[in-house]
């Protein structure tokens, strides 16, 4: 009667294991990634160019995933471009970016303060967001010292 019992256990603990699993692989599509900046100068003059020096950096690799970048000029009023196009980028409209190392060129045209984010975007739903704020050497001098972008980021999903 103990020997029964022990099969009977044995082929129930088999038959629950056995259901529980799947056939499928699981492949991971959405790796962490983020943006680092060079320091960039506060102080900026009307007409004047301030190149910012990106690298992203994925923690994997999956080939389907690509990058963009678009950005928001909510004080001021100034042109970006990154380093392949000859023409300033359009707000809100989306640019692919490469993993690795690439640039962004400001170029001020006020001379109020300056306040935009870049915001970067995997087709995953994660995003990183960089802050960048200059002001007008005439109109608000200071120690025109370099500092850090300062980059936020998040999870939330877009929709295309």
């Amino acid at each position: 009667m103990n020997s029964m019992l022990k099969i009977l256990c044995t082929t129930l603990v088999g038959i629950l294991s056995l259901t529980a699993c799947d056939n499928e692989l699981e492949v991971t599509q959405s790796f962490p990634f983020s943006v680092e900046t060079m320091p960039v100068p506060k102080e900026i003059r009307q007409g004047g160019t301030v190149e910012i020096r990106c690298t992203l950096k994925a923690q994997g690799y999956f080939s389907g995933t690509h990058y963009t970048l678009r950005y928001f000029q909510y004080d001021g009023e100034g042109d970006l471009r990154l380093e392949r196009y000859l023409l300033p980028m359009i707000p809100n409209d989306r640019y692919l970016v490469e993993k690795g190392d690439f640039r962004l060129y400001y170029t001020s045209r006020c001379t109020e303060q300056q306040h935009l984010e870049v915001v970067f975007e995997d087709n995953h739903g994660q995003s990183q967001v960089i802050k960048l704020d200059f002001k007008d050497r005439r109109h608000y001098p200071g120690s025109g010292k370099n500092r850090k972008a300062i980059m936020t980021s998040s999870s939330s999903v877009y929709r295309r």
